[in-house]
């Protein structure tokens, strides 16, 4: 494992513990289109073991533990210890006896081989040093026959909050992926998961809009609740005011009265472990 890669790990996993608590509050409604195309791939079904990377708070994790019935199981895992902790905790709420909650890597599941139907994986695999190696282990833990489906963000000139990257490492070294748009971009993921070793791979390209009803909402959502988290935790106050107002600046043209309505790209794809 280089030093670059472990950094890249160390970054996720303690920035989306500064995410955590707001993550669904700034996202739920805006990443619902990937979710639903994500859900209308996988083709859930009754009595199905499935398996959720970086599975966040929950927000795949749950509507797929209720396609499944009690007679499925769904195993959720994510690099952050506080997604962790906030899925298991709500999983004991909803008293949910086939839902298993675990730290893991992405490019390390701590899995047996041929177990799962299917995996799920919503806006994770831009953030990994090694997206093949994850795919890798993604198929490796599939049953013969089972599905894969992954959803990245698309491509960078399509996605209006982009600016959030640059105005951030221009004052603290963010650290998030330089490659984050790479997999989005054309047909990059599906390449990624037939070198993977997944068949019958396709694509699907959405277009979606990013609704806040504030400059504060969009602020936090870019700021506190995504990936640039960790590094913003390190602004001061000074810093954080020149920061939000020059991602205001950005998205500009995208304001909707006191709201903004900012454009973005999903890219979902679904692929088959071969029988």
């Amino acid at each position: 494992m280089t030093m670059e890669a472990k950094l890249q790990r160390r970054i996720q996993r303690y920035g989306w513990d500064k995410a955590a608590p707001v993550y669904e509050r700034y996202w739920q409604a805006q990443l619902a289109p990937a979710h639903e195309r994500l859900f209308a791939l996988a083709e859930l079904r009754p009595g199905e073991h499935v398996l959720d990377i970086a599975c966040g708070t929950g927000l795949v994790s749950f509507p797929a533990v209720a396609a499944i019935g009690s007679q499925g199981s769904l195993v959720a895992t994510d690099i952050s210890d506080a997604m962790v902790s906030e899925v298991a905790a709500e999983a004991q709420h909803r008293g949910l006896r086939n839902f298993t909650a675990s730290r893991m890597d992405a490019e390390d599941l701590q899995l047996p081989d041929a177990t799962f139907d299917a995996a799920l994986c919503a806006l994770g695999l831009m953030y990994v040093p090694d997206p093949k190696l994850a795919l890798q282990q993604i198929y490796r833990v599939l049953k013969p026959g089972g599905r894969m489906v992954a959803a990245v963000w698309g491509a960078r000139k399509n996605c209006g909050w982009a600016e959030i990257f640059p105005i951030v490492d221009a004052r603290v070294q963010s650290e998030v992926c330089p490659m984050f748009f790479q997999l989005g971009t054309g047909d990059q993921l599906s390449h990624v998961a037939a070198d993977a070793g997944f068949t019958d791979v396709r694509a699907d390209r959405l277009s979606a809009t990013l609704r806040y009803a504030s400059a504060d909402e969009a602020v936090g959502a870019a700021f506190a609740g995504g990936p640039v988290a960790l590094a913003y935790s390190r602004f001061d106050e000074r810093t954080r005011l020149e920061a939000h107002a020059e991602y205001l600046a950005s998205i500009e043209p995208f304001r909707s009265g006191a709201g903004y309505e900012i454009p973005g790209e999903f890219v979902v794809t679904l692929g088959r472990r071969r029988v």
